[in-house]
């Protein structure tokens, strides 16, 4: 079937909607996102009440292509434009220091913020629509943008997720499915050195091929980090149970006898793994990409499925713990983490 954008009038009236201060969903290549204006605190208040978000987790700014990322922070560091013109549009977050005029409320209180340009078109159709009705004022029209689900539980891909999270109360974008389909990469230059908050799309091997200097990992250990999206120890979580476990681990528990209700567990792994295990009649078997870009695509869209596939449990293969995967290790590590105190 074939994708039918939204037109030129659909997208003038969802920019209508952001100057009014109401919320609208939108597709971008890596998840449906949440938006309001990023200059109207009493937006970004409604964005946090639709979300169940606490005030001091920040949220991105979007910005229209033609947009000047310089008006959003103090400075815009060497590195920064680079990365810029490297990146953008596409899925690479900058947290830089916030200009004294952008509302705090959308930093969570602080004095960084998270700055980024999809690439998604209808994204960019709503974002320069709304950069447009700010010309000739103060303002630049920029648009706060989480994703656009109850916070803490697995992003949306595709519009009818956002439908299935907030029904008839916001305003949906359709864009079809995320090309992406996890979250942007976020990449502190904050502090005079760039550090890696969040992995996603864009590689640590990429950005230091362009500024000359491999960016710190994410370990633990980095207390003056600023909070940023996603970043929270449990986060991306299902409904259901879901265990990340070694292969090996996974086998016992898939045995009939183990259980008492009566419902499948359900596996998810890679089809070179699974064996006997993927036609067993107990078992619910999602085979998973064997590429990490596949696997990311599809991971927030096969979590829901099953949420809604009636199984007990969910149980998911650990994946190898090299570079190319360190983006779908993170988000499938804090959705199990969502569920390690019930263990």
């Amino acid at each position: 079937m074939t994708l039918i954008y939204p037109s030129a009038a659909q997208i003038d009236e969802a920019a209508a909607l952001l100057d009014s201060g109401e919320l609208v969903a939108f597709p971008t290549e890596t998840v449906y996102g949440l938006g309001g204006d990023a200059e109207n605190p009493d937006a970004i208040a409604r964005i946090y009440a639709a979300k169940g978000r606490p005030a001091n987790h920040p949220v991105i700014v979007h910005l229209a292509p033609e947009a000047d990322p310089g008006y959003w922070v103090r400075e815009l560091p060497a590195d920064a434009q680079k990365l810029i013109d490297a990146f953008w549009p596409g899925p690479l977050t900058l947290i830089l220091k916030r200009a004294a005029h952008i509302p705090a409320a959308v930093s969570g209180g602080q004095d960084s913020v998270g700055v980024r340009c999809p690439s998604h078109p209808v994204a960019q159709q709503l974002l320069s629509a709304f950069h447009r009705r700010r010309l000739g004022t103060d303002r630049q029209g920029g648009v706060a943008g989480p994703s656009a689900n109850r916070f803490g539980h697995v992003s949306p891909t595709t519009a009818q997720h956002v439908r299935d999270e907030f029904g008839d109360a916001v305003h949906v974008l359709d864009g079809g499915a995320a090309d992406v389909g996890i979250e942007s990469t976020i990449l502190d230059l904050s502090r005079g050195f760039p550090a890696l908050l969040r992995p996603g799309h864009v590689s640590p091997q990429q950005i230091a091929d362009v500024i000359g200097i491999a960016p710190k990992l994410p370990d633990g250990s980095d207390a003056t980090a600023p909070r940023a999206s996603g970043t929270l120890k449990a986060h991306y979580a299902p409904r259901t149970p879901l265990a990340l476990l070694p292969f090996a681990s996974i086998a016992p528990l898939l045995s009939a006898r183990d259980r008492a209700s009566g419902k499948k567990i359900a596996l998810v792994a890679r089809a070179s793994s699974a064996g006997e295990w993927a036609h067993a009649a107990n078992v619910h078997f999602v085979a998973a990409p064997e590429d990490p870009q596949g696997y990311a695509r599809d991971l927030y869209g096969l979590l829901r499925a099953l949420d809604r596939a009636d199984v007990e449990r969910i149980l998911i293969e650990k994946l190898p713990e090299t570079v190319e995967w360190i983006a779908v290790n993170d988000r499938l590590g804090r959705a199990a983490a969502a569920f390690e105190a019930q263990e």
